[in-house]
């Protein structure tokens, strides 16, 4: 584990966020953006990439991954945006060696203690989609305390994807209507479109406007299946470790000038 590697690609990068002479930009918007998204999803993948590329460990990768989000997340609250989905751990990422499963568990703690505050000072809205009950302790309690500190909250809508799978989240949708039917509340014919989304975690958010997956990696992985079947999908090559804020106002833009239909003409 290369510590003093990462330290010093640390302050490359931050190096890299101002321009002599002026003062930082740094979670400010440096583009004009005539349409944003109301709901940006995004899928951060390549941080075991990016550690191999620069002969780091695994964990620092997935390290510097998240010094990386704390950037976009106050640029996606500077914006006006209403909800950004982040997919953090899938219900397959407890496959992986154990050595990473336990540098994940243990960043998801560094990352409350040190994000809490100014997220709840920000007035954000903190969700964990998922199942919690498989987690860790700590770690269960630690995201309980996240989302009841920042429950009444009415600004961005950070939904954090932990422990999630798509599949598994309208499994348990099914399940909930079809209980509701059996305790005769509803009748089969009565279920719509708009009763299923009610019992998602996105509950009372606009569905996916932009999807973006880091790293060139061209698929959805199980993540926000139904929120995002009008998505737009965009699929850079930027390892996310890499993802600036630079490039997330470009892949906004990019939206911004998509013509979309909705399936009309």
């Amino acid at each position: 584990m290369n510590l003093s590697r990462l330290v010093k690609l640390l302050q490359k990068h931050s190096k890299d966020t101002t321009v002599p002479g002026k003062k930082s930009t740094m979670g400010k918007s440096r583009a004009d953006f005539s349409r944003l998204p109301q709901h940006v999803a995004i899928i951060m993948d390549g941080n075991g990439r990016w550690a191999k590329k620069h002969k780091l460990a695994i964990s620092l990768g997935h390290r510097q991954g998240t010094e990386n989000l704390r950037e976009i997340i106050r640029h996606t609250d500077d914006l006006g945006i209403k909800s950004l989905s982040l997919y953090a751990f899938s219900t397959e990422n407890w496959s992986r060696p154990q050595e990473e499963v336990d540098a994940l568990m243990q960043l998801i703690l560094d990352f409350f203690a040190s994000e809490i505050d100014e997220l709840d000072a920000k007035n954000v809205k903190i969700l964990i989609m998922g199942d919690k009950s498989r987690l860790p302790e700590k770690q269960r309690l630690t995201l309980i305390e996240a989302e009841t500190r920042t429950g009444g909250n009415t600004g961005l809508h950070l939904n954090i994807a932990i422990n999630y799978g798509g599949r598994d989240e309208l499994t348990r949708a099914a399940r909930e209507l079809a209980d509701a039917c059996v305790q005769g509340q509803i009748r089969p014919d009565q279920i719509t479109e708009k009763m299923l989304s009610e019992h998602l975690y996105t509950r009372n958010q606009p569905d996916v406007d932009l999807l973006i997956r880091t790293s060139g990696e061209m698929r959805l992985s199980n993540f926000l299946l139904y929120q995002c079947a009008y998505a737009e999908f965009l699929f850079p090559k930027t390892l996310w470790p890499d993802f600036s804020v630079k490039l997330y106002d470009e892949a906004l833009e990019t939206f911004g000038g998509r013509q979309r239909r909705f399936g009309g003409r």
